[in-house]
């Protein structure tokens, strides 16, 4: 008998490009896979399946996808989240969490291991965003294309390392919460089409800047790029948020953390969870100092965190 834990990073998502009702490509856009906080999963025997944690409703529901897209029965073992980012945190931890169940349970009945495409389809993820479904299995620095009609998810357009030196520090107020599931659903859908010059300028913005400046470790290209492909795409969502991020707390936490130098800021996905770009550990700690004594306590949870270039893992045990 055998045990499997599933290891799994984080998601940052940078920031959209197009939304529904435009020509050609929707959704698209860019993020990065992080070390923390992470999701970890363990997968034991048991007599029959259940799923354990506080995350355990969660757990069945991907499991029995799982199950109806292969045509097989659920298998006899316990799975239990040990250690999960917050949901609602813009920090991907649904994608994460179901992909993640269905590489273990994969990896459990001794299947072929499954492309991002195949994984995403098997538990229903990659309706929108592809982000965290290859950042799950690639790790780095994702960009993707945006969906066609008809597409199940969205084409990668370029994966990358980010230097391993760099850090992002991740800070989040405590007393909100993000958009999933159908509230994020029908906040997209109630919003107007990017224009087509704008997600050029997106694009553009990617191409020209920030993959270049990820790609030559160019940490001061990048963090200024990364805070106006941020700043411009969270403007597409203005309609919902009330501006470039997520409410006025989120406001003010951004201008305090460029008024403290931290140039390469952003909100990732509907945050509460901002990102800061640092070229490495010391700045980083530095940084969370500043933030910290700038803060009302308890008021922001800041944690630090290397880029994961590498996807998941699933370890076995004896």
């Amino acid at each position: 008998m055998r045990s499997l834990r599933v290891l799994a990073p984080s998601r940052l998502h940078f920031g959209l490009w197009s939304l529904a009702g435009a020509e050609g490509r929707q959704y698209g856009g860019v993020g990065a896979m992080v070390e923390r906080p992470g999701l970890a999963l363990a997968i034991r025997p048991a007599d029959q399946f259940a799923a354990g944690g506080e995350l355990a409703p969660r757990v069945l529901i991907f499991a029995q996808r799982w199950a109806e897209f292969h045509r097989l029965p659920l298998p006899n073992c316990q799975i239990e989240v040990v250690s999960s980012p917050p949901e609602h945190a813009g920090l991907g931890t649904g994608t994460q969490l179901a992909l993640a169940i269905a590489a273990g349970l994969n990896a459990w009945c001794e299947l072929p291991p499954q492309t991002p495409r195949e994984l995403a389809l098997s538990v229903g993820r990659g309706l929108r965003s592809a982000v965290g479904t290859y950042g799950f299995v690639l790790g780095g620095m994702i960009v993707e294309q945006g969906k066609l009609p008809g597409e199940p998810i969205s084409p990668l357009d370029c994966r990358l390392d980010l230097p391993a030196e760099w850090r992002f520090v991740l800070a989040r107020p405590t007393n909100l919460a993000g958009l999933a599931g159908d509230e994020e659903a029908a906040a997209i859908d109630s919003l107007p089409a990017i224009a087509p010059e704008v997600t050029a300028s997106l694009v553009a913005e990617v191409r020209e800047h920030l993959v270049p400046a990820a790609a030559t470790a160019d940490f001061p290209a990048f963090a200024a790029s990364l805070f106006r492909y941020g700043l411009r795409s969270g403007q597409c969502f203005s309609a919902r948020q009330g501006g470039p991020y997520n409410g006025p707390v989120l406001t003010r936490l951004v201008d305090v953390i460029r008024e403290l130098g931290g140039v390469g800021v952003g909100q990732s996905s509907w945050g509460p969870t901002l990102f800061v770009a640092q070229p490495r550990q010391a700045a980083a700690e530095e940084f969370v100092r500043r933030l910290g004594a700038a803060a009302a306590p308890g008021a922001i949870d800041l944690t630090i965190s290397s880029p994961a270039n590498h996807g998941a893992k699933i370890i076995a045990s004896s």
